[in-house]
């Protein structure tokens, strides 16, 4: 899919850049498969801000996609392919032999009149799920489970894919976007090919208001404040931080810091992303 480039009409308009939509068959979605959004503003139930920097935004409808894929018992044709406001990526609403209709994440080469799969029915096309098992090794995967029956949560963003490397025993090891190189059990479900709208990521906002849009409320750089609201605040005009490494709000260091604290799963991690994969 190109990216649309606007002509430089307004300063907001020079260097903007969009989607030209177009892959896109259908403009509303299925009724049936949306459910209403009630917006919180980053607000908790005390009314307190818990997540800075959100608010506002367009008015949306949450689709409910099928991240399980579990209906083995028929095929499905896509109908559609349409545009998701939750997400980067597009999806494709299928229509399955009995008349059901569900909405998937949209992999890229995947067309209206494709047939789709699931499990046993499927075979290695871009678009059918199957067990880790049943996929060959070196395959490009998405929408992969972490426990069998769960439905997918990694790699489901616009143009990434993972890739299968081996299996051993009843593990697969799986490289994610990140280069993180994690063991997954082979009765999990995956999605093969590369998650479509693969240009997402070259789009530029061009303008604040395009942000405000998304929900995105205006971020203050720390060194901006006072001492009372940043650690990084006060001084006479424009000072540094500091201190010996940039923090949080809230005191804590915020580069370089690991934050993983999930000690049960990182006996299923081979090797960490970052700068040393």
């Amino acid at each position: 899919m190109p990216v649309k480039v606007y002509k430089p009409t307004s300063a907001g308009r020079r260097g903007m850049t969009g989607h030209s939509f177009e892959e896109i068959t259908k403009s509303k979605p299925e009724r049936s498969l949306t459910e209403a959004i009630r917006k919180r503003g980053g607000r908790n139930n005390q009314g307190k801000v818990t997540v800075r920097h959100r608010g506002g935004g367009h008015k949306r409808r949450y689709r409910v996609i099928d991240f399980r894929r579990n209906k083995f018992d028929c095929k499905a044709r896509v109908t559609a392919i349409e545009y998701d406001p939750n997400r980067s990526a597009r999806i494709a609403l299928l229509q399955y032999e009995d008349g059901e209709k569900r909405y998937i994440i949209a992999p890229l080469g995947v067309k209206v009149g494709d047939l789709i799969g699931n499990g046993t029915m499927a075979t290695l096309r871009p678009g059918n799920a199957l067990e880790i098992r049943d996929i060959p090794v070196g395959t490009e995967i998405h929408n992969i489970e972490l426990l069998p029956g769960k439905g997918g949560q990694l790699v489901r963003s616009a143009g990434v894919s993972a890739q299968l490397l081996a299996k051993e025993g009843s593990y697969a090891q799986v490289r994610l976007p990140s280069g993180e190189v994690r063991m997954i059990h082979e009765r999990c479900m995956a999605t093969i090919g590369q998650v479509g709208n693969v240009e997402h990521g070259n789009v530029k906002l061009g303008k604040a208001g395009r942000s405000r849009w998304m929900g995105w409320r205006p971020t203050v750089r720390g060194t901006a404040q006072d001492p009372r609201s940043h650690p990084h605040g006060g001084g006479e005009g424009r000072s540094g931080i500091g201190m010996p490494g940039p923090k949080t709000p809230w005191g804590k260091p915020a580069l370089g810091k690991k934050t993983r604290t999930n000690r049960r799963t990182a006996r299923f991690i081979i090797r960490r992303r970052g700068k040393g994969r």
